[in-house]
């Protein structure tokens, strides 16, 4: 009965989140703090930055892949699917809608008057989430210097993977020379790819999208922007959908909740309805779930030792650093007038007065006022 409950818990609390998980993968982390660290105690502080970090290390989509590992230690597998599936769904459910709408109409409708108002808001989000993450993670004048590093570098548009393992393996070579006598460590086994079988019931396009989309989630690291890079070069430049469709497959990621790769399912559909959307959600979702499953378990064992500790102890702190570097990013493109300011200090002054707030309030409450503030 009790993991039922604890099941129930998982879907209510990420279909919850995939609907209003507004802002990209740092402000939806920063709603999962609060949900499962501050709210629910689900997870300490230290090991949900630990999550957050071994996020970083792999391929995919880091909120979903955080999603995936709530439910893990939450529910075991069952909550591991369950997670992943509750908080991708309702984007994929929205975003085929407007995919719909696109291919009936051949335009996207008028949301950017409620959108306005949302993006200073989750900036407030973000920011009361990462100051005890940042406070937690900096456990020390190295990882402090470390994290500025990183810092610098991503806002200087370093690749985020090379300033992740270039952290944790400095930190990791600073304690191997620390320590001349360690105790055993646990062997880090690399993670390996599942054999996806091509069964016969795909047609020609759909295992084409399969394929494609199969790879992109195998292998992609960084935001949903290097997400259209890749399928500008696997899509657009061999001639399967336009840079037109992938301007508006971009644009629907954007204004949609929940993770920016659901922009796949607009291109599927596009390509080849219903069938195609679902090919190619699924295809680029999978490899997530995969991961998560191998690293899960390892999480606790790196922690155990003294070299893996380090080492995730500057992933820690390169993940924070690497947040405040897109926070900072997000501010610059949307708190750009006296309304974005105006929501934005009010978003930042609830959020640290009043703690346990629903960040779904702060949501909604930046896209009225956001619209309000539009017509004046």
């Amino acid at each position: 009965m009790k993991v039922e409950g604890n099941l129930k818990e998982i879907a209510k609390l990420f279909l919850k989140l995939g609907i209003i998980g507004f802002g990209g993968p740092a402000a939806h982390i920063a709603m999962m703090q609060d949900e499962v660290v501050v709210k629910r105690k689900w997870l300490t502080e230290q090991h949900f930055l630990d999550l957050i970090g071994a996020t970083n290390l792999i391929p995919g989509p880091n909120s979903t892949e955080m999603a995936i590992h709530i439910g893990h230690e939450k529910g075991g597998w069952k909550g591991l699917i369950i997670a992943g599936l509750c908080f991708i769904l309702p984007a994929v459910f929205i975003t085929g809608i407007f995919a719909w709408l696109y291919k009936k109409f051949g335009q996207l409708p008028e949301v950017q008057p409620f959108i306005y108002g949302i993006k200073p808001a989750i900036i407030a989000i973000i920011l009361s989430a990462v100051y005890p993450l940042a406070k937690r993670s900096l456990k020390s004048v190295e990882l402090g210097i470390i994290g500025l590093v990183v810092l610098i570098g991503s806002l200087f548009n370093f690749y985020e993977i090379y300033l992740m393992f270039g952290a944790g393996f400095l930190a990791l070579i600073l304690a191997y020379f620390r320590n001349n006598k360690l105790k055993s460590t646990h062997s880090f086994l690399p993670i390996t790819f599942l054999e996806i079988v091509n069964t016969g019931f795909l047609s020609a396009t759909n295992s084409k999208l399969f394929w494609i989309f199969l790879k992109i989630g195998a292998i992609l690291y960084g935001s949903g922007y290097v997400l259209f890079a890749f399928i500008d070069t696997e899509m657009v430049s061999t001639g399967i959908i336009t840079r037109q469709q992938l301007i508006d497959a971009i644009a629907v990621g954007q204004f949609t909740p929940g993770p920016v790769f659901s922009s796949v399912t607009f291109i599927g559909y596009q390509i080849n309805g219903i069938s195609g959307a679902v090919i190619s959600t699924i295809a680029i979702f999978l490899p997530s779930f995969i991961f998560v499953a191998f690293l899960n378990p390892l999480v606790k064992k790196m922690r155990s030792s003294i070299l893996f500790s380090a080492f995730l102890d500057a992933v820690n702190i390169a993940s924070v650093a690497i947040i405040i570097s897109v926070c900072f990013s997000m501010g610059k493109d949307s708190v750009t007038d006296w309304r974005t300011i105006l929501i934005a200090v009010l978003s930042i002054a609830i959020t640290f007065k009043y703690r346990k707030i629903n960040s779904a309030f702060i949501v909604l409450g930046g896209s009225v006022i956001g619209y309000l503030l539009t017509l004046i």
